[in-house]
Parts: C-alpha cells; structure tokens; sequence
C-alpha cells in the first residue's frame, strides 16, 4: 500500500528547476567545508506535527484525512499504518532521520506497564522500517505533557506519584532510543512551570526539576546510552511562565544544580523568538558556553506571539545561524529535525513534502551563504580588528587577572587617556551578508 501515490523520490534539479517536488539547494552529495551536505545538516522528520496531528485547532476539529487517523478503527493497527506512511514519507523525501515521543509511536495503554509493552511491539516494526529504508533515529523523547495528569507538570508536580510515573516514563523511552540506535535523547518540560505564583512553591518545584534531571542523567550512564541528553528552551505556552526559558536560563539551572556537563540544548527557532531573541543569539550562546547540542527548524509569525511551529523559509536567518554553527565546529551528533507543521488549510498529503522541501532547501541555501561568507573573511575580520586590543599588553593583564580597580585607574591617570569611539558599522555588515544571499 502506498499512502503518497503522487510522489517519486525528491530529487536535486537545481536552482533553475520548475518541478514543485524538487530540492533547488539542498544537494546532499554535495560537498561543503570538507562535508557532504547530508551531513553537515542532519534533517530529520518529526513524528508528531507530521503524522500524529489531524490539523485540529482549539477553536475547530481535525482537518486532515489521512488513514491512519481514522477515528473509531482499532489503535494498534492505525499504529502500524502511521509507521508504515512515516517510513514511506521518509523514503521518499530522502531525509536521512526522524524523531518521536513514545506517544506518537505507540497509543496509551490502561496501565505503565501496557504502554510499555504497546510500546516495544510497536518498535518492532520500527526496527524493520528503520533497516529497509536505512532510516536513522535523531532523538526520542517522552510525552509529559498530554495527559490529564501532567496538567500540573511533571518533574515539578505537586504529587510524588506522578513524579515517580513520568520518571518510569522517561526511564523506558530513554532504553528504547537507545534500542533504535538514537543519536540524542531530548527533554522538552512543557508544563514544568507554573500558571500562577498564587498555587506554586517555586525553590520546591526547582528541586525537583533539578533532581529528576540528574536521575536520568545518572540513568543514561548506567545503560551506556552513548549520545547526549538535550534539554529544549522555551518561555511560555501551554505555562504561563516556563522553567526552560531560554538557553541562559537552561545553562544557569544545570550550573545551580552542578549537572552542566551533563545536559546539552536543543534549540527552537520559534522558542527562541518567543523569548525575546534572534535565533542567531540562541545557537551563539550555546556556542559560547560548550551546550549546543541540536535544533528544531521552524519559525513564528512575526505578528503573532504564539508557537505557530511553521516551516522554516528565510535563507537569511539561517545564513547567520550556520556561520556560528560553522565556528563552533558543526553539528556533531545533532541535525535539523522539522518540529514544524502544514498550515490547517493545507489539507492534501503531497502538502507535506511541499513544505520539507522547502524548508530542507532554505535551510541548504543558508549553508552555501554561510560557507561562502567564511570564505570571503571580511566578517571574521572585523570582528578580530574589532577586538584586537585584548590581545595587547593591558587586555591580556586585565584577563589574566593581574590589574586591580587601583591599577586600572592608575594607568588611566597616568597617560591621561580619553579613548575614542570606533564605529561599530552595523549597516555596512547587513548589507555585505546581503551580498551572499
């Protein structure tokens, strides 16, 4: 059975090509930097907006008929039908990973231990796509956030119980990541946080969080499990504040609790605009601190301050955010997983390719503007012209920690210095970025 009858293979035609399910940018054999593109990007093909969501809002029902989301058939086997239709999907697109949470694989059981086992069956046939298609799995994660009984969280739940089930939870999605060969495992708090201040002991909530990370940190090494723990920021929604704020907030948490080693970030375009911050800022910081780990690629609406979770379409943006991917040495074990779904209205299955495509090629387009801009220099180069008094004498005094206040202000009276401003020549950078776009 085939569910996308309407699609060969994508291929690369070029630039230049009028084929609508075609890639313009995105040629993985293509070598950049040393690397096939296929490896320096990673792209991976999330589960749940793709295949789970039926394109439901909070003000209307599902919009998408697709087979496996047939209502009222029997669960395990609409299960088997989504997992066959992924791996066809994934095939055909030629993206080389996917993601999931244990939920969008498998339905809940009556108790832990029937999902558990639902579970594991379901990953049989995983196995078996996943062989066939030489498929490979980015990263798993658990869902801690549909249920009704996480409404108040999960790690920060006022009751232990549930404390203890989404441990249990997380403990065998973490050993089935790890079973399909999982390069990352991911932890997305969506409702560790609070609605109001009014109900929450937040140092408790804290604690908490703080202790169940560092349980299954402690897990992690226990099994073996190879590749890094990730921990994905966002501000608010569904909380009205969010502990995982941004990357900062994230990085101080993991210091507090001395585990900074321990986890890595998972960054979201979205996320990142939701808090406050260009995305550039987001893998720049996470450059800067050693915790870059992955990214989620989609985007918001500028006019909109929700998690509209669309695909990614601005070359641009992902020029400048590739330049300090570059810096910092590549993706490693990361990749570019589409957390992004169709719009409500795009209700045909061939509108999913449409918008892999298109976001798998912005994506491509801002690799070969980034490449090409490290290449020119002229960036980097003022940047290090900018900087380069900290390489003098003083700089490197003040650094190493050998200049006082007392002697600072000393050499100051002394030479009776008055320095001059230099211009940071913002526009005259904007527009040489333009150039390569």
């Amino acid at each position: 059975m085939t569910h996308f009858p309407d699609v060969d293979r994508v291929r690369f035609e070029g630039p230049d090509t009028e084929h609508p399910l075609a890639f313009r940018y995105y040629d993985r054999n293509r070598v950049v930097l040393g690397k096939r593109m296929e490896d320096h990007a990673r792209f991976a093909v999330c589960f749940w907006h793709s295949f789970c969501w039926p394109g439901s809002d909070v003000f209307g029902a599902g919009t998408f008929e697709r087979p496996w989301l047939a209502a009222g058939e029997d669960a395990l086997e609409l299960a088997e039908l989504k997992i066959d239709a992924a791996f066809e999907f994934l095939t055909k697109l030629g993206a080389p990973f996917f993601c999931f949470h244990d939920r969008d694989i498998a339905p809940e059981g009556d108790t832990l231990r029937e999902s558990h086992a639902i579970l594991d069956r379901l990953l049989e046939r995983v196995e078996k796509a996943m062989a066939r298609s030489g498929t490979r799995l980015l990263w798993g994660t658990a869902n801690l956030f549909s249920h009704p009984r996480y409404a108040a969280g999960a790690a920060t739940n006022p009751d232990p119980e549930v404390f203890a089930y989404a441990a249990a939870q997380v403990k065998h999605c973490l050993e089935a990541t790890q079973r399909l060969g999982g390069a990352n495992y991911v932890l997305w708090g969506g409702r560790e946080g609070y609605e109001t201040l009014l109900n929450t002991n937040l140092r408790r909530e804290l604690d908490q969080l703080g202790r169940f990370l560092c349980l299954v940190a402690e897990h992690k090494q226990k099994i073996g499990f190879a590749g890094p723990l990730l921990i994905e920021p966002k501000p608010f929604e569904p909380t009205k504040h969010q502990y995982d704020h941004d990357g900062a907030a994230v990085f101080a948490f993991l210091q507090n609790y001395g585990i900074e080693r321990e986890f890595k970030l998972n960054l979201e375009v979205n996320h990142a605009t939701l808090a406050g911050h260009d995305f550039q800022h987001e893998v720049a910081y996470a450059m800067a601190n050693g915790i870059f780990g992955s990214i989620d690629a989609n985007r918001g609406d500028a006019r909109l301050g929700w998690d509209t979770d669309q695909f990614p379409n601005d070359a641009r943006e992902w020029a400048l955010a590739w330049c300090e991917i570059l810096r910092g040495g590549g993706m490693h074990s990361g990749g570019f997983n589409f957390d992004a779904k169709l719009r409500r209205q795009s209700i045909d299955a061939t509108d999913l390719f449409h918008a892999h495509i298109g976001g798998m090629d912005a994506i491509a387009r801002g690799l070969l503007a980034a490449e090409a801009m490290l290449a020119d220099g002229r960036l980097q180069r003022f940047v290090d012209e900018r900087y380069a008094g900290w390489d003098g004498a003083l700089g490197r005094e003040i650094l190493a920690g050998r200049q006082s206040l007392e002697d600072l202000a000393g050499h100051v009276l002394a030479n009776d210095l008055e320095p001059h401003p230099r211009s940071g020549r913002q526009e005259m950078l904007e527009n040489l970025v333009s150039r390569f776009l």
